[in-house]
């Protein structure tokens, strides 16, 4: 499997561990980082984005695969729809099927409300399942949800919003209490302590974990919980465009079945728009670690709405998704592989950063080791970097990638990897959206009865997410949702429904002369020869 120039470089990795047992790698300094990531991080490459044409935020960049949906023709233009001939009528329509439509549907129903999901894949098929490396909460006595929200804060670049972002922080325990209380089997102490480890950014060990499978449990154990109260699940089913009444307040979805094309009307009080990311819109060409149904489609439904964007032109690439080998290209190596001991390596044996820097300050250093500096290992896909994953089990003792990342082990067995002895290859890989549509604290847009949770919300974690805290905002925010859009439903008379913010929106476009014929949302991506995922260097 390994290349002969692979092996020749894994070599120098060997030879140089002796040294990087115990070093105190430096950190770099707020001005180093500053520099850095304007050099280095996607994000600020000028090229990778457009501008909106209209819209709430017209004048502002977006990465340019979501510009052009944005400024993309809605599905239904052009079809005959009746909005008198509602198919499903509830009190709050849940648009997907993640961990935070599942919070959110849970406590909706516990405020007694009619709650519908409607996920256009299954129940559980969301980048929460993708999650493997913990959540955070700052529930031992060393810590606080100040420090927790200091660090958060520092990591965002001092750009999170920060009545989100307090209750993020303040919430936190009481949302791994109640997870913990559902079944959701936390890594513990044999008297019950849970374990908690370090993340990138964290001063703190608060990240509470289930192995490397935390995001999978979590979602287990909602997607249970969701089932076992009778909760109405759609599968399969895509929401296309939001049904505004005539008040301007949000009032149901135009559904689409995603097997036979068939259009159903959905009218609610209250509506939650839970879609998750965008990885599979392959910004820039990158390769991504979210699942298949991440194209956007809240931010584009949202938008058109009425509903404000945030922060939108801030991506989140995870600094170590697989390079090789070229079937999991692109999958989600843990950061919880670097928090146990694994340090970043090049081609000669070097350790050339801190291992456990911020996700994007990480990932500027790889692009540098390998662009510049020409420090990059040589794979079939581009330059890549070791991570070394021997380390873990020198400084740990043997055992430990067995039990603490069963998960990952298995994944590269299957490729003639073991991981224990032999270190990996990584490249930055698209992994979160930490823009969104702009809520504020109960959870609203600033399109009436319209809530947003999860990875679909912009202002939580600013311009960058520390590890942990996204499994965590899908509780804090999908619960928040939940509740508030339970409470609201209740004094909510819906008026006559209409689509007029659709042809509005198309008109706009047209005058502005960026409309394009591009569907939109996209709904699943396209992968045919020469599409969205280019060599990534």
């Amino acid at each position: 499997m390994l290349t002969q120039e692979m092996l020749d470089s894994i070599k120098k990795v060997e030879a140089s561990r002796p040294q990087r047992i115990g070093a105190d790698l430096r950190r770099m300094t707020a001005e180093e980082k500053q520099e850095l990531l304007k050099k280095f991080h996607p994000d600020y490459r000028e090229d990778g984005f457009v501008y909106l044409a209209v819209g709430p935020n017209k004048g502002e960049k977006v990465p340019t695969e979501l510009g052009q949906l944005l400024h993309g023709k809605s599905r239904v233009l052009g079809k005959d729809v009746d909005l008198d001939d509602i198919f499903y009528d509830t009190d709050v329509l849940i648009i997907g099927g993640g961990g935070a439509g599942a919070s959110a549907a849970i406590e909706a129903d516990n405020k007694g409300a009619r709650v519908t999901i409607v996920t256009k894949l299954r129940m559980g098929d969301a980048n929460t399942m993708m999650a493997e490396g913990g959540i955070q909460a700052a529930d031992k006595p060393n810590d606080s949800p100040a420090i927790h929200y200091l660090d958060a804060l520092g990591g965002g670049h001092f750009t999170n919003k920060p009545e989100l972002l307090k209750k993020l922080v303040t919430e936190a325990p009481d949302c791994i209490k109640w997870l913990n209380e559902m079944g959701v089997m936390f890594d513990k102490e044999a008297d019950g302590t849970m374990v908690t480890t370090h993340g990138g950014g964290t001063s703190r060990k608060r990240m509470h974990a289930c192995a490397d499978y935390s995001g999978a449990e979590i979602m287990r154990v909602l997607r249970d919980e969701v089932i076992n109260r009778g909760i109405e699940i759609v599968d399969f089913t895509s929401a296309i465009e939001l049904i505004l009444d005539d008040k301007g307040a949000a009032a149901g979805a135009v559904l689409m079945n995603m097997e036979t094309g068939e259009i159903r009307i959905a009218r609610a009080k209250t509506i939650v728009i839970a879609t998750g990311g965008a990885g599979r819109l392959h910004y820039q060409g990158f390769p991504t670690s979210n699942h298949y149904g991440a194209t956007a489609d809240g931010l584009i439904l949202g938008y058109r709405a009425g509903a404000n964007l945030l922060y939108q032109d801030a991506i989140q690439y995870h600094p170590t998704g697989v390079a090789y080998p070229a079937q999991m290209f692109g999958a989600l190596v843990t950061e919880k592989v670097r928090s146990l001991g694994a340090q970043l390596i090049n081609v000669d044996g070097e350790a050339f950063m801190n291992p456990l820097e911020t996700r994007d300050v990480t990932v500027a250093s790889i692009i540098r080791e390998c662009k510049q500096n020409g420090k990059g290992v040589p794979t079939p896909l581009g330059s890549a970097i070791w991570l070394d994953t021997p380390m873990i089990e020198i400084i740990n003792g043997a055992g430990t990638i067995e039990k603490k990342l069963p998960g990952m082990l298995r994944m590269y067995e299957k490729f003639g990897i073991d991981m224990r002895t032999t270190p990996i290859l990584i490249y930055p890989t698209l992994h979160y959206q930490n823009g969104g549509l702009e809520i504020s604290a109960n959870g609203m847009t600033t399109v009436e009865n319209l809530f947003v949770a999860g990875e679909a919300v912009g202002g939580v974690h600013g311009r960058n997410r520390l590890m942990g805290n996204s499994l965590l905002d899908i509780i804090v925010f999908g619960r928040n949702a939940g509740k508030n859009a339970g409470d609201k439903c209740k004094s909510v008379t819906v008026g006559k429904l209409n689509l007029d913010h659709v042809a509005k929106y198309a008109d706009e476009l047209e005058k502005a002369g960026a409309a394009n014929d591009m569907e939109s949302p996209m709904l699943l991506p396209k992968y045919t020869h020469g599409s969205q995922i280019n060599k990534f260097n």
